[in-house]
């Protein structure tokens, strides 16, 4: 069975920066592109970052030169460093492959406030 577990998330003032984890289980993980998602409040989830196999990776505009996804194939975990952190991103993250699996992990909480 699948299995994400993110981690990372917390309260952080604009500007801040975070780094969310997600561990996976249950899938030959190397094998698959990976991503991160997010939902905010009354909006539907959305593509924020991905990474191929190997290393190359993609990211929205709203995030771009700010985020960084990044993957330890020997941990099965793949990573989003936040930098410059708006408001705006405020949101539950998700990680999950690429285009993504029925099954989604809990998630994570990120919230940018002062």
């Amino acid at each position: 069975q699948v299995q994400f577990v993110e981690s990372g998330g917390g309260l952080v003032q604009p500007g801040g920066s975070l780094r969310l984890s997600c561990a996976t289980s249950g899938l030959i993980f190397s094998f698959y592109s990976m991503a991160w998602y997010r939902q905010a409040p009354g909006k539907q989830r959305e593509l924020v970052a991905g990474i191929i196999s190997g290393a190359s990776t993609s990211y929205a505009d709203s995030v771009k030169g700010r985020f960084t996804i990044s993957r330890d194939n020997a941990k099965n975990t793949v990573y989003l460093q936040m930098n410059s952190l708006k408001p705006e991103d405020t949101a539950v993250y998700y990680c999950n492959t690429l285009p993504h699996k029925k099954y989604w992990g809990q998630g994570t909480q990120v919230t940018v406030s002062s």
